[in-house]
């Protein structure tokens, strides 16, 4: 009998569920916390996911929709699942500032100069080197440009082993501790 990934209780049928950025197979108690996804049968282009945010409209029958956001939803590709915030996200690299201290230093500019060029002060390039500070989207779109460097981190070896699809018995509940 499959578990539920949230609170490991033993049900018949679990719901996949989108909570915080992340899917998971819930019980029905468990699905309030997030927004319900369902896979769609039919091959439409876009998402392999549909959620049932607008109350349950399948792909071709709708009884009495009560006014989804997006009025035509077929065969124009595009998702119908609400938009959210990790979606968008990028993960900064994690060596950030050795990739901005050798990028600069390998075009022979100081802090400086590289602050001049930026239009920024030199005292914000002194923080992203020591890492004491993260660039914010602005800055980091100038340093990638001027700098030619990318410091976006793509998907890692841990993310890999969350996709692998093999859930075994390990869930939320194993892994968070309760302060009682």
């Amino acid at each position: 009998m499959p578990q539920c990934e949230m609170c490991g209780a033993d049900e018949a049928s679990l719901t996949t569920t989108k909570v915080e950025g992340a899917e998971l197979e819930l019980c029905s108690s468990c699905t309030d916390f997030g927004t319900e996804v369902r896979d769609e049968s039919t091959g439409s282009g876009g998402s392999k996911y549909s959620t049932s945010s607008s109350t349950g409209k399948s792909s071709g029958s709708s009884s009495g929709s009560s006014g989804g956001s997006s009025g035509s939803s077929g065969s124009s590709g595009g998702s119908t699942r609400p938009r959210d915030m990790f979606d968008d996200m990028d993960e900064i690299a994690t060596d950030y500032d050795d990739q901005i201290r050798n990028a600069r230093e390998s075009r022979d500019l100081s802090q400086e100069e590289l602050a001049d060029q930026l239009n920024e002060k030199a005292s914000l390039i002194r923080k992203l080197e020591r890492g004491d500070t993260l660039p914010t989207d602005e800055v980091q779109r100038k340093l990638e440009s001027a700098l030619d460097i990318s410091l976006v981190e793509g998907e890692s070896v841990d993310d890999a082993d969350w996709d692998s699809g093999d859930a075994g018995t390990m869930t939320l509940g194993d892994v968070v501790k309760r302060k009682d």
